[in-house]
């Protein structure tokens, strides 16, 4: 370990943190150091130092994603997760603490709240610094947990850690029970949908718009698809107490050749959302039913995450605030770990509907609240 240490500092001038700083400061300094996806080695080596003091913890960088475990011998394992990426900058490359009541650097929108203004600060270095200060604070939780700082989240599936990592090294993703600290309003959001997107495409005959009648206009055709998609009644599915909202809907229309011409085919992809209980094949099936007679490309298909609250590990990680549990509407990578039989909930700081945007920023209140409900469940 400490030669592998020595070899990152020879390699590169390694940005310092604190990760025993108060959560606001570890957070602005993790959301100046650069992490764009691709980008993450100055971060990587940052966190692989820090954790490498603590002589708790089984430190191990691969590639430019860092895991952390402890062996204390305890009844069970747990996952505590977070990608270190983020999405381009957008003039928002620095942290600001910005009190209640300012006006935002990026548009001045007021805000109510005491607030970090950054990059990455909302998706997801608030979750990131709860999940290190914890690593490098709790020296004996009540559980063994693995720490799992990775790469490439918001790019493509082939490039992110978690997948690398299960490539190479699967038995490091071992554990009860996974969770993710991506943004949730310092809320539970369990498990998640599965999402799938297909082309449903009708087909005509080409012709002169001049003599119109002589052909037979494929975006025209596509009335049938869209009338089934405007009648369609999505399900809500109970699973563990909690509503899973599915949804069927277009998401693009493309058809046309030239402004004189009848077009011979027109496509409408739709995008479903479906509940985790469904298993991707169920979920594609359930397509080609609904849309029977039209030619159906799936373009991709992800499959949902379980909630698992049933697991004792989640279900005492549930009664630290108060039973309050909501089901997550959108695909996160809790559903990477369902698949390899780890059940998975989000929490973490910051509001999704500001991830990846301008102003993206996440309130110090929630920082507080997420650092107290997963340091108050991993010290039991």
């Amino acid at each position: 370990m400490k030669k592998a240490l020595q070899d990152y500092r020879s390699r590169v001038d390694i940005v310092a943190l604190n990760p025993h700083a108060d959560i606001v400061a570890l957070t602005t300094d993790l959301v100046n150091i650069p992490s764009v996806s691709g980008n993450e080695a100055a971060l990587a080596d940052a966190i692989f130092q820090e954790l490498s003091k603590c002589n708790w913890l089984e430190v191990h960088r691969f590639k430019n994603s860092v895991v952390a475990k402890t062996n204390l011998g305890k009844a069970s394992r747990v996952i505590v997760a977070g990608h270190i990426d983020t999405v381009p900058v957008a003039d928002n490359e620095k942290a600001i603490l910005v009190p209640g009541g300012k006006g935002l650097p990026s548009d001045g929108t007021v805000i109510p709240d005491d607030v970090v203004f950054g990059i990455g600060s909302c998706d997801m270095k608030g979750g990131v610094a709860v999940a290190l200060k914890a690593a490098v604070t709790i020296e004996n939780p009540q559980f063994d947990v693995t720490y799992i700082f990775y790469e490439c989240e918001e790019v493509d599936s082939e490039r992110n850690g978690l997948t690398l990592i299960a490539a190479e090294h699967p038995e490091w993703l071992a554990a009860d029970i996974a969770v993710l600290l991506e943004p949730s309003n310092a809320n539970i959001e369990a498990g998640c949908q599965g999402t799938l997107r297909a082309k449903v495409s009708t087909t005509g005959t080409r012709a002169h718009s001049a003599r119109s009648w002589l052909g037979d206009n494929a975006i025209h055709n596509l009335g049938d698809i869209l009338a089934r998609l405007n009648s369609y009644e999505p399900a809500k599915v109970m699973i563990d107490g909690l509503e899973y909202r599915e949804g069927l809907n277009a998401v693009q229309v493309t058809g046309g050749i030239a402004g004189n011409v009848i077009p011979d085919s027109a496509t409408v992809e739709v995008n479903y959302r479906y509940a985790p209980s469904t298993s991707g094949a169920q979920a594609e099936a359930h397509i080609r039913e609904v849309f029977d007679g039209f030619l159906v490309e799936f373009v991709d298909n992800a499959p949902g995450a379980m909630p698992g609250l049933d697991r004792p590990a989640l279900a005492d990680l549930v009664s630290r605030v108060g039973g309050k549990v909501a089901p997550k509407f959108g695909w996160t990578d809790v559903a990477r770990f369902s698949a390899m039989g780890v059940p998975a909930v989000n929490l973490g700081p910051g509001d999704p509907g500001l991830a990846h945007s301008r102003n993206e920023h996440v309130s110090v209140a929630q920082l507080k609240q997420c650092e107290e409900t997963v340091f108050d469940w991993l010290k039991g």
